[in-house]
């Protein structure tokens, strides 16, 4: 019963746990950057793929959403600028990445209403609200 179970004939390939899982993000180099950071003695076999799947799933949100900021802006390619918009504008990856600073991203754009021209109940309200302030 030599060799059973094992090719020995080596007519089959080997299999990364990423091609195995049909995924595109590197679930050996997440276990190896788990494993250096030492986070844990021992990180099951099972997490690592679901940290993949979920690495990857956040990953082709943004750039989706990028792209669609982009073709907005009638660019061809993703900049930074489109990344921030697109994590800004939504609402549960602004949750998640509340705290992320990209860089050359710029701001979001937004106007207050008291700024806005032909809007004469607006700029009393601001007046008024000065004045307030003063007392």
């Amino acid at each position: 019963m030599a060799g059973v179970g094992k090719n020995l004939g080596s007519s089959a390939k080997r299999r990364s746990c990423s091609s195995k899982a049909c995924f595109k993000f590197p679930v050996a180099r997440i276990a190896r950057f788990l494993k250096v950071g030492k986070y844990g003695k021992h990180v099951p076999a099972g997490a690592l793929v679901f940290l993949a799947a979920v690495l990857e799933y956040h990953a082709v949100e943004v750039l989706e959403l990028a792209g669609i900021a982009a073709r907005n802006d009638k660019k061809t390619r993703i900049t930074p600028r489109h990344i921030q918009l697109a994590i800004r504008f939504a609402k549960e990856l602004y949750q998640f990445l509340r705290d992320l600073t990209i860089p050359i991203g710029g701001v979001i754009p937004k106007i207050h209403k008291i700024l806005l021209p032909n809007n004469k109940n607006n700029t009393s309200k601001a007046v008024v609200a000065t004045h307030e302030e003063e007392d």
